[in-house]
């Protein structure tokens, strides 16, 4: 029984410290955690996958069979300097329906969809891509062959292509990565 002072000041201790991390918490509100070497409030800043992939146009689920990550054999962009690279007068005009950005010239792991895919068209086969209407491209910024996307790249699009897979109802055995993959 000598020990009840000793466990009321613990609790009251623990009480205190509760309310006072309580209240701090409330006045930082809904604020991400500030950047920092192992911080992962650059994910907070990125938009959720399942908003990513609403399009304004009807989806169905028979309408895409297979999807296909491949590299855009740039250093950085985004859309518009894609288009931009590629000759395009109109970034409308990017053929892919999503753009997964490494942080040179927009967010790290920020994914971009093309108005193709907002319209739920196909790509445009060509002389680099000969694939299929029922084909979801995914441009992954990236050098290709020397240069490995990022993290951040890599875990998107996994989230991505499982999101795409889920909704389309896609077999993950149709679902084509670059060779140099991870």
């Amino acid at each position: 029984m000598s020990n009840q002072p000793r466990v009321a000041k613990v609790l009251a201790a623990l009480l205190v410290s509760m309310t006072g991390t309580a209240i701090v918490l409330m006045a930082l509100g809904n604020n991400a955690p500030s950047a920092g070497p192992f911080c992962l409030a650059s994910y907070y800043r990125l938009d959720n996958i399942e908003d990513v992939v609403i399009s304004r146009a009807p989806q169905s689920p028979g309408r895409w069979k297979c999807a296909e990550v491949y590299y855009s054999d740039t250093k950085g962009g985004s859309i518009e300097q894609l288009a931009s690279l590629a000759g395009l007068k109109n970034p409308e005009d990017l053929n892919c329906h999503f753009v997964i950005c490494n942080g040179l010239g927009a967010s790290d792991g920020q994914i971009q969809s093309t108005e193709k895919w907002q319209k739920q068209w196909s790509i445009v086969p060509g002389r680099t891509w000969y694939g299929t209407e029922q084909t979801i491209r995914i441009c992954v910024i990236a050098g290709g062959k020397n240069a490995r996307p990022t993290d951040c790249q890599i875990k998107r699009v996994e989230l991505l292509v499982k999101q795409l897979c889920r909704k389309f109802e896609i077999r993950p055995d149709c679902v084509y990565y670059p060779n140099n993959w991870q």
